[in-house]
């Protein structure tokens, strides 16, 4: 006997008793970013391995460790996305959408980095992202975080904290860089292997490190906020305000640098102790830059991405069971003619009500075996169609979970019943 194939290892099916939760969790959040006026893109899956190597930065964990890249038969070097927004930026250069006008735009799907598998971090995950160009004040970082709150109260979901940082332009980042580096080599002796490595190439990377052992020196570095200059303190002062005008709570956190190169002034993360290590289930900031690293033209740009594996542990934690997918009803089948004409009968109901969730029973089998499975199916009501009510153009709508009585009525009557529950279930 062949062994069994199974699944990649950090890679998850998610199975139909799970989508519920997926639909409710993407659903509530496509509404919330249709009420701000976001329009929905989809980029492809795999991208030029160049394209992340001048976007996230050649040093860092991404690129060096993690990406998974092939060369394909033409001798490209090709890269399964590690993340959306530098295909979102190439997208939208390549198929002119930021010239000389401005864009709301938001995608979704799965994203892939070759880490080590633990609970809210795995091989194959998935994002919800949202990009915003030609915005330049500090009204548009306030949105984006307006959004997301929105969406934690869409979800239900509460105890979250927000905390914010200023990165600075890339001028005070890079003379705030050599003044870091100088620290930290004096404290070389103290610094871990990740660090160590780091840095050369990207020391404010340092200041994120999880390692105990190194808070000490962490907290002694120099401040990168001691050393922004006028513009840049002013538009992280102006998105304090708003946040405080909107009495949104948050926190600063110095050590907040986010693991991509391409991000500027003022940096985000929503965060929790409910999920142990991976605390962050949203994470976005302004990246200024990004564009014309890519050969475009200087554009101002904010977004920010949802984990969608860490916020679905969340509203597992919390009880919530999703999407009600159930069929609205289930058709069971007596005689020989009313199996035959089944399916035709099924679909004309659907016509007539096309918001009905209607379940066929196919397979043939006995009254009891089939009302067992339209019980199981979860449906509130069954429908029965005999070769009798065939003949007289009628069905027998039949309470499973509701309260009432067995009554006949035509497809008409039936579809119309149905649009009346649905309606008022909203």
């Amino acid at each position: 006997m062949a062994q069994q194939i199974k699944a990649i290892r950090g890679m998850h099916d998610v199975l139909p008793e799970q989508a519920a939760l997926w639909r409710f969790l993407e659903d509530s959040v496509r509404d919330v970013l249709d009420g701000y006026g976001y329009a929905e893109m989809r980029m492809p899956i795999v991208e030029m391995t160049e394209l992340f190597k001048r976007s996230i930065g050649e040093v860092t964990d991404i690129v060096e460790k993690e990406m998974y890249s092939f060369e394909d038969r033409n001798g490209d070097s090709l890269t399964l996305r590690p993340e959306g927004t530098a295909g979102c930026v190439r997208a939208c250069m390549e198929n002119g959408l930021l010239h000389n006008q401005t864009q709301r735009i938001w995608y979704r799907g799965p994203m892939f980095r070759h880490e080590r598998p633990q609970k809210g971090r795995y091989r194959q995950f998935h994002q919800i992202g949202v990009e915003t160009f030609g915005f330049k004040g500090p009204d548009i970082d306030l949105e984006t975080i307006f959004i997301t709150r929105r969406i934690w109260q869409r979800l239900g979901l509460t105890g979250l904290e927000l905390q914010i940082n200023s990165l600075g332009d890339a001028a005070e980042r890079t003379a705030y860089r050599e003044l870091l580096v100088a620290y930290l080599d004096v404290h070389r002796d103290r610094l871990d292997a990740d660090s160590l490595r780091r840095l050369d190439g990207n020391p404010l990377r340092i200041l994120d490190s999880k390692n105990p052992e190194m808070r000490d020196v962490i907290e002694g570095a120099p401040s990168l906020f001691d050393h922004l200059g006028e513009e840049s303190r002013r538009h992280f002062d102006e998105l304090r305000a708003g946040l405080d005008a909107a009495g949104i709570p948050y926190v600063v956190n110095p050590c907040l640098v986010r693991g991509l190169d391409y991000y500027n002034r003022s940096v985000y993360e929503w965060v929790t102790t409910r999920l142990g290590a991976q605390g962050t289930v949203c994470a976005g900031g302004r990246y200024d830059g990004l564009v014309e690293q890519l050969g475009g033209k200087p554009t101002p740009a904010v977004g920010f991405a949802l984990g969608v594996e860490r916020l679905l542990a969340l509203l597992e934690e919390s009880g919530c069971k999703g999407a009600d997918l159930a069929p609205h009803a289930y058709l069971v089948l007596m005689g020989t003619e009313a199996e035959r004409q089944g399916v035709v009968i099924a679909d004309r109901l659907r016509e007539l009500a096309p918001r009905l969730r209607l379940q066929l029973h196919c397979g043939g089998g006995g009254i009891k075996n089939q009302f067992k499975k339209a019980d199981k199916s979860g449906a509130p009501y069954a429908l029965v169609l005999g070769d009798d009510e065939l003949g007289r153009g009628l069905v027998t709508l039949k309470p499973l979970r509701e309260a009432g009585e067995q009554r006949e009525m035509t497809l008409a009557g039936a579809a119309s019943f149905f649009n009346e529950l649905i309606e008022k279930k909203g």
